[in-house]
């Protein structure tokens, strides 16, 4: 992660370009490039040897004029107030380019959680929700997983709030494990979305996906799912990386397998069917005809960029790329699916949890993936037609002034108060 650019002022600077093409007020502008509240606290958990130890953590409550706050809490020593406010922005313009009812709120804790046991995590988690208790709820502020937390995290918080209130409400947050309240398909929904994007951009674009090669930055849970998923398609994954190093092999390899090789070891460095081990650099420079970076953001900063190669760009992380970064690959002419929409498939099937959970009434998986393919393409095809009405200079913008738009519509139709 480039250290010197600060999320959220990218934040800031993506709202402001679409508002350039947008009929709304500065003011009203200005109120949507910052968050409602933000929740620093520090919660002090006794660790497995008896001693103290204090964390902070953070949520931000970033726009509710489109419905509930939404938004994942991450666990990362890199967790800082200005990356959640950025993080819960984004949410905000995530929902509403996929026309999802929610606002965008995001989490976090300082904590590498590697070097904690998982009754510790445990405490620390049930402490957040306690935390967290006065602002959240299913009509309020509906929290998920992300880097670092998922279905343990999550259901840890529904007891805790469960508990406390003493009543039996699942809704209150999503990413849950099926017996808990969880949806079919949520797992697999941020790298759906992802390949699903790219995959109507190659359309858009008059290319073949088949056999088109790609590289992935990132191997967690979004990168292998969008590697074995457009593996599906047709298209064949030469590279991949995670925090240790990267595999490379042009003939391809199985993405499953590599996955099972990274929990076994805890990398894919090593995976035997590659023939080459680089670095993450290496991969976000590969000459591919897709690339998808699903680390962290600021992943690509403008020098490199300046290497990338990749024809196209699907952003299954959050922020990948920075401002000064997509100058530069709009110069190349590289095609850039952004975040907000490539990687919304795990917003949107956290709506239909949601809704599952509101109509005690469970989905098929092939339902969720139907309604999910739905949203994203007509999400994607809103992008181009603004983008192609407009005549802008990237795919970026014209998902923002969609979203943008959108936001100030409600804000708009609400009023002001008091």
């Amino acid at each position: 992660m480039v250290a010197d650019i600060n999320p959220f002022e990218s934040l800031q600077s993506q709202i402001d370009d679409a508002a350039a093409h947008l009929d709304v007020g500065d003011d009203v502008i200005e109120r949507l490039k910052h968050p409602e509240r933000v929740l620093e606290t520090n919660l002090t958990v006794e660790l497995d040897d008896g001693e103290l130890e204090r964390f902070k953590a953070f949520r931000s409550q970033f726009n509710g004029d489109r419905g509930p706050y939404k938004g994942g809490i991450r666990y990362h020593p890199n967790v800082s107030r200005d990356e959640v406010k950025a993080l819960s922005g984004w949410m905000v313009y995530k929902c509403a380019i996929v026309d999802i009812p929610y606002g965008g709120g995001k989490g976090g804790i300082i904590i590498d959680p590697d070097d904690y046991s998982e009754s510790e995590l445990e405490r620390l988690t049930r402490s957040f929700a306690t935390e967290l208790r006065p602002l959240i709820g299913v009509d309020r502020d509906i929290p998920a997983p992300d880097v670092n937390t998922g279905q343990r995290e999550m259901n840890w918080i529904k007891d805790t709030y469960e508990t406390l209130e003493n009543t039996t409400e699942p809704g209150v947050i999503t990413g849950k494990n099926i017996a808990s309240g969880g949806s079919e398909g949520r797992v697999e929904a941020t790298g759906r979305s992802t390949v699903i994007a790219a995959r109507e951009a190659f359309d858009y674009l008059d290319k073949d996906l088949e056999g088109a090669t790609v590289a992935v930055q990132g191997y967690g849970n979004a990168g292998w799912i969008a590697a074995k998923l457009i593996d599906e398609m047709g298209a064949t994954v030469v590279a991949a990386s995670d925090s240790s190093g990267g595999i490379y092999n042009p003939d391809g390899f199985d993405p499953v397998a590599a996955r099972d090789h990274k929990n076994e070891t805890g990398s894919v460095v090593g995976y035997e069917d590659s023939v080459e081990e680089v670095t993450n650099e290496d991969v976000l420079t590969m000459d591919v005809d897709l690339l998808i970076p699903a680390a962290l953001e600021n992943a690509i900063d403008r020098d490199l960029a300046t290497d990338v190669t990749a024809d196209v760009i699907s952003e299954a992380a959050n922020g990948p790329l920075t401002p000064e970064a997509d100058e530069v690959l709009q110069k190349q002419d590289t095609f850039v699916i952004p975040d907000i929409l490539a990687n919304a498939g795990g917003v949107t099937v956290s709506y239909f949890e949601w809704v599952q959970n509101r109509q005690r009434f469970s989905w098929s998986e092939q339902r969720v993936n139907d309604e999910l393919e739905t949203l994203i393409v007509d999400a994607f095809d809103a992008l181009v037609d603004t983008y192609e009405t407009y005549d802008l200079d990237n795919p970026r913008t014209a998902a923002y002034v969609v979203a943008v738009d959108r936001v100030a519509d409600a804000y708009e139709e609400a009023g002001s108060f008091p």
